[in-house]
C-alpha cells in the first residue's frame, strides 16, 4: 500500500504583482497548476479582481539540480526533493483595483514583479513597486515575461530599461529572469531565484496569534434549513503565532451598530470550529498561505466579505482599535500610477484621504497638521499597532493614487 503523502502548510506568501495583462495569473498557473481568476466577473472581464491564492511545493532535482513544482523532474525524469511549500498571491494589476492590491501586499513576505517584454514598464508597474516599498517588502524577484512575443534584441533592451527603472528602489538588486509563462520557459530559473532571494521569515509560534482578514463568506446554499446552517467563514493570513481548532477568538474592530445616529463598532468573540489551509482541513494553522477559519458566527455577519479588514486573535491580546490616527507622514515626490509626472502637493486640513492599514481600508478626514505629522478622523476604525505602516492615497481625477505612507504614532 502506498504511503499517504504528508500535507505541509505553506511557509511563505509570495505576491504576483505588476501591470494588468502582463501575465501574473498565467505565471501563477504555470507554477501551481491553479487558475486563480475564479470569480464570475473576473472570468467575464479576463482580469484579476479579488486576491487569489495558490499553493505549490518547490522541489529540487538531486540529479540535474533544476527546480520545479513536480514530484518528477520534467527535465531528466528523476524523483525531486521537497524544499518548501509556498503560497502565491495573485494581486490585481488594474489601476482601479490598487487598494485591493495594497491589502494583498500587506500579507506578502516577498514578491515576483511581472513585466511583459512586449510592453515594458507601465504606470501600474511603478505603482505596484511603490506599494511593495511602502509596505516594507524588500524580497523581490523580477520576471520579464512574454519573451516569446519579441526578439532577442528587445529582451536585452527591456532588461536595461528595467535596471534603470529599479535604480534607487527596494528592487535595485533584484534578479531579472526572462521567462515565458505561456510555454513554461525558464520557470526553473525563476524558482531558483525565488529560493535564493525570497527566504522564509523567522516565525515565533509562541507569540499571540494575529490574523489579517482578507475575505469572509456565507458558505450555506440558499434554502438550507436553520438546523443545518454552518457558521460564517473568515479567510486571511496569519502573520504571527498560530490558531487551533477549539480556540476562542476575538475579531476587531468587529461589527457596526448604530448609537444615537452614529455608526460604532463592537468587537465580537466566537470559537474556531474548523481550519483549512491549502485546501486541507488542519487542527492548527500557522503563518503562510490563505487560512479559512470556520466559526460559530451568524453567517449573515460574514457574507460578501463583510469582515474583510478585521484582525483576529485571542481575546484581550489584539492591538487597539483606532477611531482617530496620528501619523508620521512621508510624502512621495510624484504621484504614482499616472502617465503624467504629477507633483505631490502637501496634505491639507479637511482633505479626505484613503488609508490602507494591513488588509483594512478606510477614509480619513484630516483634522490636524504638524511638521511631518497629520491627524485624521476615520470613517471606519482600524485595529493596528503603534508603528504599523499606512499607505496614503489621494483622489487624482477619478482614481485614488498613492502619494505616500506613514507610521502610526497614536
Amino acid at each position: 500500500m502506498a504511503k499517504k503523502k504528508e500535507f505541509r502548510q505553506a511557509e511563505v506568501n509570495i505576491g504576483m504583482v505588476g501591470h494588468v495583462d502582463h501575465g501574473k495569473t498565467t505565471l501563477t498557473k504555470a507554477l501551481t497548476g491553479i487558475w486563480t481568476d475564479t470569480h464570475s466577473e473576473e472570468l467575464r472581464r479576463g482580469i484579476t479582481i479579488k486576491i487569489g491564492f495558490a499553493d505549490a511545493e518547490i522541489r529540487k532535482c538531486p540529479k540535474c539540480g533544476k527546480y520545479s513544482t513536480s514530484p518528477v523532474c520534467p527535465y531528466c525524469g528523476s524523483e525531486t526533493e521537497f524544499e518548501r511549500r509556498v503560497s502565491f498571491i495573485d494581486a490585481p494589476g488594474h489601476e482601479a483595483l490598487m487598494t485591493t492590491m495594497l491589502a494583498g501586499a500587506s500579507l506578502m513576505d516577498g514578491a515576483v514583479l511581472v513585466i511583459a517584454a512586449n510592453e515594458g514598464v507601465m504606470p501600474q508597474t511603478r505603482e505596484h513597486l511603490m506599494a511593495l516599498q511602502i509596505v516594507g517588502n524588500r524580497n523581490i524577484v523580477i520576471a520579464l515575461n512574454k519573451i516569446e512575443l519579441v526578439d532577442r534584441e528587445t529582451v536585452l533592451k527591456r532588461y536595461e530599461e528595467i535596471k534603470e527603472f529599479v535604480k534607487g528602489t527596494v528592487a535595485e538588486n533584484a534578479p531579472i529572469i526572462p521567462i515565458s509563462a505561456l510555454h513554461g520557459a525558464n520557470v526553473d530559473v525563476l524558482l531558483a531565484a525565488i529560493e535564493k532571494f525570497i527566504p522564509t521569515p523567522k516565525r515565533d509560534p509562541n507569540k499571540p496569534p494575529k490574523m489579517l482578514v482578507l475575505r469572509s463568506f456565507d458558505v450555506n446554499k440558499p434554502g438550507t434549513p436553520p438546523e443545518k446552517l454552518i457558521g460564517g467563514v473568515i479567510g486571511g493570513s496569519i502573520v504571527q503565532g498560530k490558531l487551533k481548532v477549539g480556540d476562542e477568538i476575538e475579531i476587531r474592530p468587529g461589527v457596526p451598530y448604530e448609537e444615537h445616529g452614529r455608526i460604532k463598532y463592537e468587537p465580537i468573540t466566537t470559537e474556531i470550529v474548523s481550519l483549512q489551509a491549502g485546501g486541507h482541513f488542519v487542527e492548527e494553522a500557522y503563518p503562510g498561505g490563505l487560512v479559512g477559519v470556520g466559526t460559530k458566527l451568524d453567517p449573515y455577519l460574514t457574507k460578501g466579505d463583510l469582515m474583510a479588514g478585521n484582525v483576529v486573535g485571542k481575546p484581550g491580546q489584539l492591538p487597539p482599535v483606532w477611531e482617530e490616527l496620528r501619523l508620521e507622514v512621508h510624502l512621495l515626490e510624484r504621484v504614482v500610477g499616472t502617465a503624467e509626472e504629477l507633483k505631490v502637493e502637501p496634505i491639507k486640513r479637511k482633505e479626505v484621504l484613503l488609508l490602507n492599514v494591513g488588509t483594512a481600508r478606510t477614509m480619513g478626514l484630516v483634522t490636524g497638521l504638524g511638521k511631518d505629522e497629520v491627524e485624521l478622523k476615520l470613517q471606519i476604525p482600524v485595529c493596528a499597532e503603534v508603528g504599523d505602516r499606512v499607505a496614503i492615497s489621494r483622489q487624482v481625477g477619478s482614481r485614488w493614487r498613492l502619494i505616500g505612507y506613514g507610521f502610526i504614532k497614536g
